[in-house]
């Protein structure tokens, strides 16, 4: 009979990342990606006594009631909307997520699709993959938003946020930000940001990135009235998640011109998305995929297997999972 404890993962990984768990655990890994229904989850959590899991796998009070072993759950990304830590910690189960892990990848993402859509970018290869290109541009064609020199607007100053801003010094762009707490002096001048009301930032960005965590108090933080109070030829990227902006909202003001483009890594209810959105020229749309690069998916993994060695007293943080997320959970 096999004394270690029983860990499942819920998708295909990097084997040689997570190898390190086969010293402690008898490690269950699925072979084959695919989405997990309440049952399914329930079923692999029954016997199990830690599980690291994806955005994918939603988790609660009804899939852990019949794990009486379960004591940590990792989530390999740094939103963890998909878990109920409420739920969680009133089941003695830890959570945690991998904070720092992918800050850069996202930052430079959120970039690429702020100048994607402010230049453009979708829009004019479809043109050309559509054999549009048969005379040279005329000189008032594909006249884009100039991101040099504009005014950055941060919404959410988090890791993923200061990363963002510091990327503005190269494109000489004023950062303002607004947050739920205001950052230190420090902090601030190291990004070179400025704290504003959140009717300034709005009012101001020329360009305004969204990176808050999804949450009651978050959800379609951007909504029709603060789209109504943006410049005209403002650019809006959301590279947070797709329930803190109202999409039918942001689709309507994209149709009518009140906001220039927007740049989209998230949707509210992906991997279903608005089909307005669909029809606009003026959107760049990516499948949730800011995080996608073979070095920040390792990191994230390992960043998980770290949290769970480290909850089971193993590794170099043993006994101090980094990344807890409710560490008023009741250890049983």
């Amino acid at each position: 009979m096999n004394s270690k404890p029983r860990l499942w993962i819920s998708r295909p990984t990097f084997d040689e990342v997570v190898a390190p768990l086969d010293a402690y655990f008898d490690v269950h890994a699925e072979t084959v990606e695919r989405r997990f229904d309440s049952d399914d989850i329930a079923q692999r959590l029954a016997d199990c006594d830690a599980a690291i899991v994806g955005m994918k796998e939603h988790i609660g009070a009804r899939e852990v009631a019949g794990a009486p072993r379960l004591r940590m759950i990792a989530n390999f990304s740094v939103g963890h909307d998909n878990l109920d830590l409420a739920a969680l910690t009133a089941a003695g189960i830890a959570a945690s997520n991998t904070a720092g892990a992918l800050d850069d990848s996202v930052a430079d993402f959120a970039w690429a699709l702020m100048l994607a859509a402010a230049r453009r970018l979708g829009e004019a290869e479809r043109w050309v993959r559509a054999g549009q290109w048969r005379h040279p541009p005329q000189f008032l064609d594909w006249l884009g938003t100039d991101v040099f020199g504009g005014t950055l607007g941060i919404l959410g100053m988090g890791r993923i946020g200061r990363a963002i801003a510091r990327r503005a010094a190269g494109f000489r762009m004023p950062v303002i930000y607004h947050n739920r707490s205001r950052l230190d002096a420090a902090t601030e001048r190291d990004c070179a940001a400025r704290y504003v009301d959140k009717a300034e930032l709005l009012r101001e960005a020329d360009v305004l990135v969204v990176v808050v965590p999804l949450t009651e108090k978050t959800r379609h933080l951007i909504g029709a009235d603060e789209l109504a109070a943006m410049k005209p030829t403002a650019v809006l990227v959301n590279v947070a998640r797709g329930g803190v902006v109202d999409d039918a909202a942001l689709a309507q003001a994209l149709a009518d011109k009140r906001i220039a483009a927007a740049g989209l890594d998230v949707f509210d209810g992906e991997p279903a998305l608005n089909p307005a959105l669909l029809d606009l020229e003026n959107v760049v749309l990516t499948p949730h995929v800011a995080s996608s690069t073979r070095g920040t998916r390792r990191a994230m993994v390992a960043t998980a297997v770290d949290n769970v060695l480290a909850f089971f007293g193993h590794g170099p943080h043993a006994g101090k999972p980094p990344n807890l997320l409710n560490p008023g959970y009741t250890k049983t």
